[in-house]
C-alpha cells in the first residue's frame, strides 16, 4: 500500500511538472471582422496543422455578443520570437485572407503577470 502512496504521489507530481512545462510563455491575441463566421471557421480549422508546426501550442476562439462576425482569437507559444513570426508569416496572411478577414487585425501579445 506504501508504494502505491510513493506511485502515486511520484506520479502526480510529474504530471505537475509536465502542465507547467506545457505552459505558454505568451499569448498572442487578434481580433478582425469577418464576412462570414462559418466561412471563416472552416479556414481557421483547416489551418490548425500548420498552426502547430509554426509554434502554436494553444489557441481559442470568441466571438462578439453583438456581432458574430467579430472574432478574437488567441494563440499560445513558447516565446515571443516564435508568435511574432507567426503573426508576421505570408502563410498566415495568405489563410487569413482566404477565409474572408475584413480589414487589418488588431494583434497584441502578452505574458502571463506575477501575482
Amino acid at each position: 500500500m506504501r508504494a502505491f502512496i510513493l506511485i502515486g504521489t511520484a506520479v502526480a507530481g510529474l504530471m505537475t511538472m509536465t502542465t507547467e512545462a506545457e505552459a505558454a510563455d505568451v499569448r498572442m491575441f487578434v481580433r478582425h471582422e469577418v464576412a462570414d463566421y462559418a466561412t471563416w471557421r472552416k479556414g481557421y480549422d483547416g489551418f490548425d496543422a500548420k498552426r502547430r508546426k509554426m509554434g502554436v501550442t494553444g489557441q481559442g476562439v470568441y466571438q462578439s455578443t453583438d456581432d458574430p462576425n467579430d472574432v478574437t482569437a488567441y494563440h499560445d507559444f513558447k516565446s515571443l520570437e516564435k508568435a511574432k513570426s507567426f503573426a508576421a508569416s505570408a502563410e498566415l496572411k495568405t489563410a487569413m485572407e482566404g477565409a474572408g478577414v475584413k480589414g487589418a487585425p488588431q494583434i497584441w501579445f502578452t505574458t502571463k503577470a506575477a501575482k
